[in-house]
Order: structure tokens, then sequence, then C-alpha cells
């Protein structure tokens, strides 16, 4: 497994930018798939956006498209989340997590499929 540290989370203003960081310890980062999960009050987890282990593919939910980045510096064995023009909508939990195998564009967006998470870091923004 591998261990997972997010950070960057805080209190926003609609339209504001933010930008999570995932830090992930061990020499094999660049065999995990990586993904952002969320979890707002009273919510279920849900899938934000991930990327597959060589960088190739990117996915992302709908709410999210045009507005959120996922990348990875395997240099750094880190996971980003950019984030513009934020919403109070996106006021969550967010959660880094890994996988190791083979996805595809669907099943990316299986939370059951991560075997790794980390502690989350807190997003609201408000209106």
């Amino acid at each position: 497994q591998v261990q997972l540290v997010e950070s960057g989370g805080g209190k926003v203003q609609a339209g504001d930018s933010l930008r999570l960081s995932c830090a992930a310890s061990g020499r094999t980062f660049t065999t995990w798939n990586m993904a952002w999960f969320r979890q707002a009050p009273g919510k279920e987890r849900e899938f934000v956006a991930g990327v597959t282990w060589r960088g190739e593919r990117t996915q992302y939910r709908d709410s999210v498209k045009g507005r959120f980045t996922v990348s990875r510096d395997d240099a750094k064995t880190t996971l980003y989340l950019h984030m513009n023009m934020l919403e109070p909508e996106d006021t969550a939990v967010y959660y880094c997590a890994a996988n190791q195998g083979a996805l595809t564009a669907q099943s990316m967006r299986h939370m059951k499929l991560y075997t790794s998470w980390g502690q989350g870091t807190q997003v609201s923004v408000s209106s």
C-alpha cells in the first residue's frame, strides 16, 4: 500500500481557486492509479477526478468538468487537484485515493476499487 497525505484545503468564496495536493510515500507511486473523491455533510462519498498510472487518461465528474484539473508529478510523488471557479456545492472533505490495477474510464469512478486513502482535507466555499 501507499501512504497518502492531503493538504491545500481552506475556506474561500465562490469563484475563487484552490490547489489540493496529495503527497504519497513509497517508491512505487508510478504504478498507482490516483483519484480524488469528496464527501459533503450528510451525503455519500463521490468521485471527483482521476488519472491513470501512466497519466494518459483522466476522468472527471460532470459537475467539475472545465473547472477542475487533476495532475500528477511522479518525480515528487504528488497528486494535485487544481480547482477553479469554485461553487458552494463544492464544499466537502476531499480525499485522495490510490489503486493498482487496470482501470477503465468507468471503473475509475468506483470507490471500492481504491485500497489506499488519505485522511482528507476540508474545502468550504461560501456564496
